[in-house]
């Protein structure tokens, strides 16, 4: 199968190659629009140039696409696979197994963890990569292999590492240090800490942490190497209660048990405190008596009161001086003899100040002789002589005696002479038995180290040990082994080395030399390489290894030939592939393609402008590079030399200098057409003749026709101009209309109108004089038609006057029921003189006498009209004679 980078239109960058020559092909102006004219070679260069961007910029991110996973999946291993399975998993998964393992502490503390930073550390480490190595071997710790940890120092160590390691260690004390080899047990160190552990102590089992478990398996959610269950150790230092956290490496942490412990001055009540943290201080006074029996303790409540900070005046053990001293050391000698007297009698004591009795005379005693033969009991006061026998004293030589007589002080040197044999035993020579004998042959033998030479001048056999330096280079190349020369391996480099991010704020350590194969930790901060590209700081990333991605940020960059900036993404530095040679032939192989960095130039300015088209017409946004008029397809619409229709030309440029006709009176091709309608002005408003020029700029000439209309009253035919009439205000019109005639209509009131022949309904005020009375008659005013709703009131003496004629009536009325209740009575008067008459009267002369009774009051009546009527003619006169000629 050919690599990824052969592989013909499988790639992004390759596809848009194929797919873009087509439009390389049209810059000849075959392809180029028709509409643009001679701005499409121009237009044409800057689209290619935008699609050369584009393709360029795609198959660079294709290539750069491939080159990574090609690289990832050729650099993958198990130390990779290993942190992306805890990468998978996650910081979630971590935390919730460290919850976990902290349950029954964090439950039996309520919350309270801060007693977990170590043991959490060394458990966090567990999930680190490369964090757990063996010091052995220097290979990581996997979760799935035995391993064995130190009691001391909580290392992890893989166990047949460390098996081995007990073994050989054993071995070379027991060879360097054994006479009779194998024969003494010797401890074996840990390779770490230098911890010393028993040979019985040799791991041959592998045990999860608290030693319950053998061969705990691999549970993805508890802790590598641990058998989840509570550790249940006892703690330290020993209370008596055990470790309430699962299974864990590293230390137990302090006690969180609960109890009830009083004060450390035992004054107060007892109070619930941690198990760990059990002393604690009430803050009284101690009041305790010092040991120099004097003052009290003036501190706060405590463990043990410190020396009394006094001072004052004590003598010394002898009594002899005094001084002032801390109360913290009462006794105290005075460097002086004693001389006090012994119980001899005859000296004196001898020991430097002293309490208590002097010590017995040394004389006293039971004494011998120098030599030591003879005793004898003598005052204290003589002295022993010496016995005069040979002293026989053993000399330094241990071999021969004195042979001088008893006497005082040391023996001298052994000067006999004997045989003597060199310490490396190969020769022998008579010498002074004090001296010896050193030969001048050098030991061959080869040292403990077995690599070095004894060569010490006659050496009994025990060569010491190498005292030169080994200087090999440790399995962690870059130190050198800093013990003396010594035989088998190296002990591993104690130095820890510091893995940092790029930008030195993680830190992961590591022993030495596997800083290598140990990838970066992972930081949380961000990214501090400065910017490759012309940006002043890059996109906030993590801080990672390896070099920074790409910026992807705007390029920002101000574009030529106009105020915009470049707006696609930072192409400063970009991986361009350089262009491959040409094979010469066949038997050519063709070389992998390489990439190179290069600045791209910005892409042509596509930032829309709002461009207007040669008649205006329209406002569309055209790429920056592509700006300037255009034709929009449509009619020109300009105004005509008529000043009445518009041009119907499509959309054309028309300057100020192309509106002139040549000498043919041919327009030339950049100016609008000529009009040849005729007149379609409206006319003036009323007029209904049209215009009789052709179309004309400017305003048509006043109608001349003659307009026949009746006048307002429909009655009389007039004849006027158009153009008099159309141009004549409303005033003038209505003027004109007129016949000058009174109007023959007759109005509401039934008088005639007035006015001269207009418009309209006429007017309803009537301008006739009428005249009005008021109720009584007397007075009479004139008023216009108009208002003959007005009325005319009586004045007062209108009103005496009808006071008065209503009191005659009055008068009358009472008179004329005088007169009734008269007849009345003279009618009763008269039937009661026919009824004192007696007899009935005849029917005849009864209707006659009423008629006569009725002729006679009838009579009455007629003769009291003829007076009363003039009478009242006369008073009513008067009255209105009296009241006209009132003031």
């Amino acid at each position: 199968m050919e690599p990824a980078w052969r592989q013909q239109g499988r790639g992004r960058g390759r596809g848009q190659v194929e797919r873009s020559r087509p439009l390389q092909k049209g810059r000849g102006g075959s392809t180029s629009d028709p509409q643009r004219g001679v701005g499409g070679a121009g237009e044409l260069t800057a689209a290619s140039i935008q699609s050369k961007f584009d393709e360029i910029r795609k198959s660079n991110q294709a290539a750069a696409q491939r080159l990574v996973e090609s690289q990832v999946s050729s650099s993958s291993d198990e130390d990779e696979d290993d942190e992306d399975e805890a990468s998978n998993h996650g910081d979630g998964k971590r935390g919730k197994i460290l919850a976990s393992t902290f349950t029954s502490y964090a439950d039996q503390t309520g919350g309270d963890v801060t007693g977990l930073a170590k043991t959490g550390r060394y458990v966090s480490e567990l999930f680190q990569s490369g964090a757990l190595t063996c010091l052995i071997c220097i290979a990581s710790a996997k979760r799935t292999q035995a391993v064995w940890s130190c009691c001391a120092c909580f290392s992890l160590f893989h166990l047949p590492c460390i098996q081995k390691w007990a073994r050989d260690s054993a071995f070379l004390v027991a060879s360097a240090t054994d006479e009779d080899f194998g024969q003494k047990q010797h401890p074996w160190p840990c390779p770490k800490c230098r911890a010393e552990y028993p040979p019985t102590a040799t791991p041959n089992r592998y045990l999860c942490f608290c030693g319950k478990l053998q061969d705990p398996p691999a549970d993805p959610w508890l802790t590598p190497h641990s058998c989840g269950s509570v550790c249940e150790k006892e703690l330290k230092p020993t209370c008596g209660h055990t470790c309430l956290l699962l299974c864990h490496p590293g230390p137990c942490p302090p006690c969180p048990k609960m109890v009830a412990v009083s004060c450390m001055c035992g004054k107060a009540k007892p109070l619930p405190r941690r198990c760990s943290n059990k002393a604690w201080s009430c803050q009284q006074q101690c009041g305790k008596l010092l040991s120099c029996k004097q003052h009290t303790c003036t501190h706060p409540c405590h463990k043990e009161c410190s020396p009394c900070p006094r001072v004052s005046v004590q003598r010394c053990v002898c009594g002899r001086e005094a001084t002032e001293r801390p109360c913290s050391s009462p006794q105290w000698n005075c460097q002086q003899v004693c001389g006090a007297l012994l119980s001899c009698g005859n000296h004196t004591c001898e020991v430097l100040c002293h309490d208590g009795v002097c010590p017995p005379c040394p004389r006293s005693i039971s004494r011998s002789c120098p030599c030591g033969k003879t005793k004898s009991s003598l005052p204290c006061t003589e002295d022993v002589s010496p016995c005069g026998d040979t002293c026989d004293r053993r000399l330094s030589c241990e071999k021969h005696t004195c042979s001088m007589r008893c006497h005082r002080g040391s023996c001298e040197t052994c000067r006999q002479e004997v045989e003597k044999a060199c310490r490396c035993g190969k020769y022998r020579k008579l010498m002074p038995c004090h001296k010896e004998y050193v030969c001048e042959s050098k030991c061959g033998k080869t040292r403990s180290c077995q690599r070095h030479q004894c060569r010490r001048k006659c050496c009994p056999g025990n060569c010491p040990s190498c005292d030169q330096s080994c200087g090999r280079s440790l399995g962690c190349r870059n130190h050198k082994c800093p013990s003396g020369c010594h035989q088998g391996a190296c002990y591993p480099c104690p130095e820890s080395v510091e893995v940092r991010c790029s930008c030195g704020s993680t830190v992961l350590e590591v022993p030495c030399g596997r800083e290598r194969t140990t990838k970066p930790p992972r930081c949380k901060e961000p990214c501090r390489c400065p910017p490759s590209c012309h940006h002043p700081t890059r996109e906030p990333h993590r801080c990672h290894p390896g070099p920074c991605p790409p910026c992807r940020q705007t390029c920002r960059l101000p574009l030529p030939g106009c105020s915009h900036v470049c707006p696609q993404p930072c192409h400063d530095l970009v991986l361009v592939r350089s262009q491959q040679v040409r094979l010469a032939g066949p038997w050519e192989q063709p070389t992998e393609p390489a990439f190179v960095k290069k600045a791209l130039p910005c892409p042509p300015c596509q930032v829309p402008i709002p461009t207007a088209c040669f008649g205006e017409h329209e406002v569309s946004p055209v790429p920056c590079h592509q700006r300037g008029p255009f034709s929009c397809q449509r009619a020109c619409g300009r105004p005509l030399t008529c000043g009445n229709h518009t041009c119907s030309r499509e959309c054309h440029l028309v300057s100020d200098g192309d509106k002139v006709k040549t000498s043919e009176s041919k327009v030339t091709e950049n100016t609008c057409e000529v009009c040849e309608e005729a007149c379609s002005k409206p006319r003036s408003p009323g007029c209904p003749h049209p215009c009789p020029r052709p179309c004309h700029p400017g305003d048509c000439p006043p109608c001349s026709q003659m307009m026949r209309q009746r006048c307002h009253c429909k009655i009389t035919v007039l004849y006027v101009e158009c153009m008099t009439l159309t141009s004549a205000d409303q005033q003038t019109k209505v003027m004109l209309s007129s016949c000058s005639n009174q109007c023959p209509r007759q109005l509401c009131c039934g008088h005639r109108c007035k006015q001269v022949c207009h418009p309209g309904v006429c007017e309803e005020k009537c301008q006739q004089k009428v005249k009005l009375r008021c109720p009584c008659k007397r007075i009479k005013k004139e008023f216009l038609c108009s208002q003959s709703d007005q009325s005319v009131q009586c004045d007062d003496t209108c009103r005496d006057q009808q006071m008065k004629v209503s009191q005659l009536k009055e008068a009358e009325l009472k008179a004329a029921e005088e007169e009734e209740q008269k007849r009345l009575q003279e009618e009763l008067e008269a039937f009661v003189k026919r009824q004192q008459r007696g007899g009935r009267r005849s029917k005849k002369r009864g209707r006659r006498e009423e008629a006569d009774e009725e002729g006679a009051s009838g009579t009455w009546w007629r003769r009291c009209v003829f007076i009363l009527v003039p009478l009242g003619g006369a008073l009513l006169s008067v009255a209105t004679y009296y009241l006209l000629t009132m003031p």
